[in-house]
C-alpha cells in the first residue's frame, strides 16, 4: 500500500439542460469564491438554512475523518441529470457541486466544496473561524485547524491531496454512487449514519429523473456488497469507502494487484476483489515495526495481516490510508480483525447464499 500518488484541480456553472455531451463549452471557469456564503450552499446565510433546491445525501459507508460528524449536499444545474450507465463512474454534468460540511464538538470546522466545470473538477475548502464565518483556506491547506482531542490537531488537506483522492478512482465524488446511495443500507458499517431529513436516496434520485441509464438489474434489485456473510459485508464496504478509492486495480497502482474498490458492474458469483487480491497474498510493503508480518490478510490471523497493522497504525510511514486521518478508526480496525479472526480461513471463502 504505497502512498498516494498526488494530482490536480479545477470549475463552473451549467448553461446546457442536458447531461454532459462533447463539444459542450460553457464559459471559461471563475475564480473561486473567498468565502462559504459566495459558493451558493446557503439560502439564508445568517440563519444558516441551506438552499432547499440542494439535495442532501449520506453515503452508507462514510470516509474517517477522526471521528467528525459531517452533512452533505449534492447540487444540480437545472435540468440536468447524472448518467449512471457505468454504475461505477457516474457521469456528472457540468456544474455539479457537492458541499461536506465537518463538525468537531457540535461545531462546524470546515466545509469543501467540489465542482464540475468545463475544464474537470476543482476543490476547496473554507475553515469556519470564531466569528461565524467561513473563509477559502490556501491552495497548501492548513496542518493544524481546530483541536480534535488531547492535543490532536484537524487537517484541512491541500487542494492537491484532495485531488489526490477524488481523481484516483473512477468517480470524482465518492459518496455520490449507486452503491452509497442504495436503500439496501448495511446496518453493520461502521459509523453508519441515517439518511437525513429531506435527503435522497438512488431510489430517489431515479425517481425524479435526476440519474438515468443505471442498468435494469440495478433498478430491480437496490445495489448492495454480495458478500459471504453480513459481516464480511460491513468489512468490505467499510474498505471500499475508505481505501476502494485508490485501491481501483487501475492506474498508477495496477501492478500492485490490490483492489479494494467494490464494483457492482460483473462481479456476479465471484469472490469479491477485495478478499481475492488480499488473503494470504504478498505484501509489497515491509515495515521494521512489523518484521513477520509479510502478507496483506493472514487468513485467520489479524495480527500477522499488514493490512491491519497500516491501518492500526498513524505513523507517518506505516499509516493507511496515507490522508485524512490523525486518529486510528478503532472501531473499524475492530471490525476488520474481527472479519479476519472469524471468516478468513480458507474454508469459510464461499459465497453468500
Amino acid at each position: 500500500m504505497p502512498r498516494v500518488p498526488l494530482a490536480c484541480l479545477a470549475l463552473l456553472t451549467a448553461v446546457f439542460a442536458v447531461a454532459p455531451r462533447a463539444g459542450v463549452q460553457p464559459p471559461a471557469s471563475a475564480a473561486l469564491p473567498e468565502t462559504l456564503r459566495e459558493t451558493g450552499l446557503y439560502a439564508d446565510w445568517d440563519a444558516r438554512r441551506v438552499d432547499g433546491r440542494h439535495l442532501a445525501f449520506s453515503p452508507q459507508y462514510p470516509l474517517w475523518t477522526d471521528g467528525a460528524e459531517k452533512s452533505r449536499w449534492l447540487s444540480l444545474p437545472p435540468g440536468t441529470w447524472i448518467d449512471a450507465s457505468d454504475p461505477d463512474a457516474w457521469e456528472f454534468p457540468v456544474g455539479t457541486r457537492v458541499w461536506k460540511e465537518f463538525r468537531f464538538h457540535g461545531q462546524p470546522a470546515e466545509t469543501r466544496m467540489i465542482e464540475r466545470t468545463a475544464e474537470g473538477w476543482r476543490y476547496a475548502s473554507y475553515a469556519w473561524r470564531p466569528d461565524g464565518t467561513a473563509t477559502l483556506v490556501p491552495a497548501r491547506g492548513i496542518l493544524n485547524s481546530v483541536e480534535i482531542r488531547d492535543g490532536v490537531r484537524h487537517a484541512i488537506p491541500s487542494r492537491t491531496d484532495c485531488a489526490a483522492c477524488h481523481e484516483a478512482g473512477p468517480s470524482r465524488l465518492l459518496g455520490v454512487s449507486a452503491l452509497q446511495l442504495s436503500s439496501d443500507r448495511d446496518p453493520l458499517a461502521p459509523h453508519a449514519e441515517r439518511v437525513p431529513d429531506g435527503g435522497v436516496t438512488l431510489d430517489d434520485l431515479l425517481a425524479r429523473g435526476l440519474v438515468r441509464n443505471l442498468p435494469a438489474s440495478l433498478r430491480q434489485r437496490a445495489p448492495r456488497i454480495d458478500a459471504p456473510s453480513p459481516l464480511a459485508r460491513a468489512a468490505l464496504g467499510y474498505l471500499h469507502g475508505n481505501c476502494g478509492m485508490c485501491h481501483t486495480g487501475a492506474g498508477e497502482m495496477a501492478s500492485l494487484g490490490f483492489v479494494l474498490h467494490h464494483a457492482l458492474a460483473g462481479q456476479a458469483g465471484v469472490l469479491p476483489p477485495a478478499m481475492a487480491t488480499t488473503l494470504d497474498q504478498p505484501s509489497h510493503f515491509r515495515s521494521a515495526a512489523h518484521p513477520d508480518v509479510d502478507v496483506r490478510i493472514a487468513p485467520g490471523q489479524p495480527d500477522a495481516s499488514m493490512l491491519i497493522a497500516r491501518m492500526s497504525s498513524r505513523h507517518p510511514v506505516l499509516q493507511m490510508p496515507p490522508l485524512g486521518s490523525r486518529l486510528v478508526d478503532e472501531e473499524a480496525v475492530t471490525l476488520l480483525r474481527r472479519w479476519v479472526a472469524e471468516e478468513t480461513s480458507p474454508l469459510r471463502h464461499t459465497r453468500a447464499r
